[in-house]
């Protein structure tokens, strides 16, 4: 038995959280093993954070695309349905990871429905906390800790909505004597991130190599894990997988790494297991690790330019004609959904299909 709080895994972080407070732990085995890297302090604080709490909506932390609107969920409903028309109806699973309330779901299979298409429900959730708020919304659903558990008896349809944002990070800092990794380094219970002494140099890519210091490169290796996973079971069984988040086409130099509390951003170091860290995804490492296990690849594009050509205006015009009342709000939701200089541009969407299956919609 062990008393080091990395060793905990994600399912346990709220039976932990009532024997120690985890900054307590953590600092004690920085203490003991000296500093660790970000990736593990980031697993560490979110699997106590995400197990002990329900992080969104107006009395939580932050508020995601489903939580805004209806009609994110349903034109993804919609858009599972499409496909799985034209990939000639097979008995295939809804898998969502992450999936927060439920509340994505559970307005993606009121539109499958509608559309003749009610498929079994699979969630992939840690959090005991977030799994009895789903099971509220879907007491048909299947709970799975991981992609091991997923049934293997037919095509997997998989949404992950800011799901790979939340996975742990690696940070390599250019410094005068080359690239390091970054650490965490703590005093009593002050968090510091530091360079370490280990040489990064080789991995390093070449237009990037001359980096002035104090240039950070962000890498996930745990993101590129869950994506090879996926992989393997959408070539074992068909299907397609939908990702949407935060992020950019990689490489690229910058510290992406935030903390969110109360709606507020917050430092990333201070109080651990208190505030959602989150770093932006790197969508071409995403591509490129997908179409190296066989996957066929669509985008990424905006989130603006997906919902738009997914029919979000005619949507808005639908709901706001059955009721008037809601005819402001309802646009302006809209709005923070697409426009530029909300979440239409910073959020990108890929899709990843087994091969012989069609083009998703919104990518042609």
């Amino acid at each position: 038995m062990t008393d080091n709080p990395l060793s905990a895994a994600p399912g346990e972080a709220a039976q932990n959280a009532s024997e120690s407070h985890l900054p307590e732990r953590l600092a004690r085995a920085i203490t003991l093993a000296g500093p660790i890297p970000l990736s593990q302090f980031m697993g560490a604080a979110n699997a106590h954070y995400y197990g002990t709490r329900d992080p969104l909506g107006a009395r939580g932390d932050f508020t995601t695309a489903p939580e805004i609107s209806q009609m994110f969920g349903e034109l993804i409903g919609l858009w599972l349905a499409d496909l799985w028309d034209r990939a000639g109806r097979p008995a295939a699973r809804y898998v969502e990871l992450g999936p927060g309330r439920g509340t994505l779901a559970a307005d993606a299979l009121r539109a499958m429905a509608k559309a003749g298409f009610t498929p079994p429900v699979d969630l992939v959730e840690t959090s005991p906390v977030l799994r009895a708020a789903q099971a509220e919304r879907l007491p048909q659903a299947e709970w799975h800790l991981d992609l091991v558990g997923l049934p293997d008896d037919a095509p997997l349809l998989v949404v992950a909505n800011e799901f790979f944002d939340a996975l742990p990070i690696r940070q390599l800092v250019a410094t005068a004597q080359g690239w390091r990794e970054r650490l965490v380094a703590c005093q009593d219970t002050l968090f510091l991130p530091i360079a370490g002494d280990r040489s990064f140099d080789m991995i390093i890519p070449p237009q990037l190599k001359d980096a002035p210091p104090g240039s950070i490169l962000e890498t996930s290796p745990a993101g590129v894990a869950v994506l090879r996973a996926l992989a393997a079971r959408l070539l074992a069984q068909g299907g397609a997988a939908l990702v949407i988040d935060y992020g950019y086409m990689g490489p690229a130099i910058g510290d992406t790494l935030q903390a969110v509390r109360y709606h507020r951003y917050a430092n990333p170091f201070e109080a651990p297991g208190q505030a959602d860290l989150t770093a932006h995804v790197d969508f071409a490492t995403l591509k490129e690790a997908a179409e190296a296990e066989g996957l066929v690849v669509h985008g990424p594009v905006t989130q603006g330019e997906f919902l738009t050509r997914l029919g979000i205006a005619e949507r808005t015009a639908s709901l706001s004609l059955a009721a008037p009342d809601r005819a402001a709000q309802l646009a302006t939701d809209r709005e923070r959904l697409v426009a530029p200089d909300q979440m239409g541009d910073l959020f990108k969407v890929i899709a990843l299909t087994a091969p012989g299956w069609p083009v998703p919609a919104g990518f042609a």
